[in-house]
């Protein structure tokens, strides 16, 4: 803390030298921020349901939580969090569909995992500090770069051109041994041409969870040139991510305090009374792993080279280069582990044969993503406006796990490894978008995008099954759509948007020897939307048609992360409404709801059997998609008593969500409802820029609830059944101080 504090006051004595000499230049420089993801971003006439967000209002809330906690308000979205703070490994869910459908872009730039295609917030902590806006597209959306969108896109953008200089320090503290400390600076425009921006970050949490701790550091440094027409910006940001692993979650009997299914669940699964006695007394916070060094440790960096050159009066030439480095592992101790799934042989010591041993394991990452993505923007006087863009990515990857200890060596070398297999993807995609104006009401917009994919896998995998593969993919995507302004204040638009998205690296892993299959998604939309200084409202419809959709099935691998499985139809349908009023220059609402219907056609479930008796083959006709609630609900309801102080109760419902796709009410996280509350406190003193407070309530109500599970179910002399779910922390708060100069 003590580095943080003197870099902090270096920074600012220099910012201090730097703002009254940039008072003195004339600064021409148009704010050239959105152009770079604007081929990627949607607007008023690609008559598509979107939302955005603006670093003003992301700030309120930044006080250590991760990014998908920061757009919680947003509509039809679902966070969870592992260790139950939102600090560490955490998720999002936008109208049912989980990360891997969500394609996220930096800048423009794909940031999905190219082989799971999840996202990894916790790979970049305290990004959102650097954020300067956030577009959530919500079904297919536009054509971007990167994996597929099957439930929607988040546009991040970084690109603000801070003219002035300033530098920020900003601490926040909170429960469960929060602290969050950052350092923001920038040189404002030098010389009319130069910028340097600065961000270095450390956060650590214990986490509600017992030792889900959280240690988490990062930066960012970007550098631009700002020409009259155009500009050029190097970012480089990564981070460093430790996290004691929480992946397990909490079997559903003790979550519910709930002794006979406590003791139901320690029977069955052969613990000791030992083991049952720490249940019982953690409860909630109960966490099955122990052993001192059982985490996740990851380092990733990004370095992205964006350009933007105005090439004639209405065209303008946008390419950019990017890589990414991410190496690390994630540590586990295994107890009596078979010598057979680590490829070592039985031993004998003495007139002992002995067949397995306690062990401890790393499984690494190791890879590179690098490439190109651009765009070519028209943007004419008259009725026609389009781009024309596209990207080439390749994904490197090397995935392999080591023995680092064993009570018994076997014939195990140091650093044995047990698994080693490579994954290569190449990522090719080219679209073209128009926008015409058809009269002075009605528009049209025409969206194509064609995307080639190449996956190869070569090796073993971490259950010792052959994973060689390869595949290619080719894919036709269209999207149109129409808006006719009604008047200033309002306007309709239907659009049909085609989606195609390959298989992830795991689903081959987890089906295998049996291949997934691509997916394919037919997406209707259709809405109204009106707009006044006080008022304004939104409503879109929506049917999401999917053929061959890979759904969660409730069941997760030994990494803790989600089974997916094939279903020929399935379908989501529903109806979002959003709405905002401003009653007084004091009271502010906003509100936002969707209720859908999300359904499979027909699934087979298959229970195994671990005895004698036949597995059971269970058939359901429109059953509900796992992990899609019906209900989901958000808003805020903003006080503003006097100009410098704001405060704000932010209410969240979501719906009962299934753990799987039967339908069956014995396998169901509940719905809940949750309140936090939120005050900032604004001041403006003569010789600072900017003193701001902040406080966060988290769940002031202190609901107890589960936003994320898990469930499998097999046979054994009966049918048994095994939920997991992942408790939430209680009441909670964050509070913060930011001095800005």
């Amino acid at each position: 803390m003590k580095n943080y504090l003197i870099i902090a006051i270096m920074l600012m004595q220099f910012n201090a030298s730097l703002a009254q000499k940039n008072k003195n230049d004339s600064v021409w420089v148009k704010d050239l921020s959105e152009v770079v993801v604007k081929s990627t971003r949607a607007n008023a006439k690609t008559a598509m349901a979107y939302s955005d967000v603006l670093q003003k209002d992301i700030k309120k809330q930044n006080l250590g939580q991760d990014m998908p906690f920061l757009l919680n308000q947003m509509p039809s979205v679902v966070v969870t969090s592992d260790a139950g703070t939102g600090v560490g490994y955490t998720g999002i869910r936008v109208r049912g569909s989980d990360p891997t459908r969500i394609n996220v872009t930096l800048n423009g730039i794909p940031y999905n995992d190219s082989e799971s295609q999840g996202v990894y917030w916790v790979n970049m902590p305290d990004f959102a500090s650097s954020v300067q806006s956030v577009q959530i597209q919500r079904g297919v959306g536009t054509s971007t770069n990167g994996a597929g969108a099957f439930g929607a896109s988040i546009n991040v953008n970084t690109l603000q051109l801070h003219t002035e200089p300033f530098a920020e320090i900003n601490t926040s503290i909170g429960s469960f041994n929060t602290l969050k400390t950052n350092i923001i600076a920038t040189t404002g425009l030098l010389q009319n041409k130069f910028v340097l921006d600065t961000r270095l970050s450390k956060i650590n949490s214990d986490g509600f969870v017992d030792r889900a701790a959280s240690d988490l550091r990062s930066y960012y440094i970007s550098g631009g040139y700002y020409g009259k027409n155009s500009f050029l910006r190097l970012n480089v940001f990564g981070g460093n991510e430790k996290t004691y692993q929480s992946w397990n979650g909490i079997p559903e009997a003790l979550a519910k305090n709930d002794l006979a299914g406590i003791n139901d669940f320690v029977e069955r699964n052969y613990y000791d009374e030992d083991f049952k006695k720490q249940m019982l007394e953690r409860g909630r916070k109960f966490n099955f792993y122990s052993y001192e060094n059982e985490i996740d440790d990851y380092t990733q960096t990004h370095i992205q080279l964006i350009t933007s050159w105005k090439i004639a009066s209405e065209w303008r030439f946008n390419p950019t280069l990017h890589y990414t480095r991410g190496s690390g592992f994630y540590e586990q101790f295994k107890s009596d582990a078979d010598f057979t799934d680590y490829g070592l042989k039985t031993i004998s010591i003495g007139n002992t044969e002995i067949a397995s041993t306690d062990l401890i394991r790393r499984k690494w990452l190791d890879n590179d993503f690098y490439g190109g993505v651009w765009s070519l923007d028209y943007e004419g006087q008259g009725k026609i406006k389009g781009n024309l863009g596209g990207g080439w990515n390749k994904y490197d990857g090397d995935h392999f796990g080591e023995i680092i200890w064993a009570k018994y060596a076997s014939n195990s070398g140091i650093r044995q490894r047990f698994y080693d297999n490579t994954g290569q993807k190449t990522d090719f995609n080219l679209y073209g978008k128009l926008f015409f104006d058809l009269n002075a009401n009605l528009s049209t917009y025409l969206d194509l995008q064609i995307r080639n994919v190449h996956f190869e896998m070569l090796g073993t995998g971490d259950a010792r099954q052959t994973l060689d593969y390869s595949k290619k993919y080719n894919f036709f995507n269209p999207k149109a759509g129409l808006t006719y302004q009604l008047s200033g204040q309002k306007s309709l638009y239907i659009s049909y948007a085609k989606g195609s998205k390959e298989p992830s690296r795991q689903d081959f892993v987890d089906n295998a020897p049996n291949l997934p299959k691509a997916e394919k998604l037919h997406d209707f939309e259709g809405g109204y939307r009106f707009f006044s200084n006080k008022f304004s409202a939104e409503t879109n419809l929506y049917y999401m048609l999917y053929q061959d959709q890979l759904v969660l099935t409730g069941q997760i691998n030994q990494v803790g992360e989600a089974i997916r499985t094939n279903v020929d139809h399935s379908y989501r349908a529903g109806i979002e409404l959003q709405a905002s009023l401003k009653l007084n220059a004091n009271w502010n609402i906003q509100a936002n709801a969707t209720l859908s219907q999300n359904k499979i056609r027909d699934y087979a479930e298959t229970i195994v059997s671990y005895d004698d008796s036949p597995n059971i083959v269970n058939k359901f006709k429109k059953s509900d998609i796992s992990f899609s609630p019906n209900t989901i609900m958000g808003g805020t309801v903003t006080l503003k008593p006097i100009k410098s102080l704001e405060i704000s109760l932010l209410p969240k419902y979501v719906g009962k969500q299934y753990l799987d796709n039967s339908g069956s009410e014995l396998k169901k996280l509940d719905g809940y409802f949750v309140n936090d509350l939120r005050a900032n406190y604004t001041l403006h003193p003569k010789n600072l820029k900017e003193i701001g407070f902040s406080l966060l309530i988290n769940n002031i109500l202190n609901k107890k609830y589960e936003s994320n599970g898990y469930t499998y179910s097999y046979i054994y002399e009966k049918t048994i059944t095994e939920n997991f779910v992942f408790p939430q922390a209680g009441i909670n708060f964050l509070m913060g101080i930011s001095v800005k100069i």
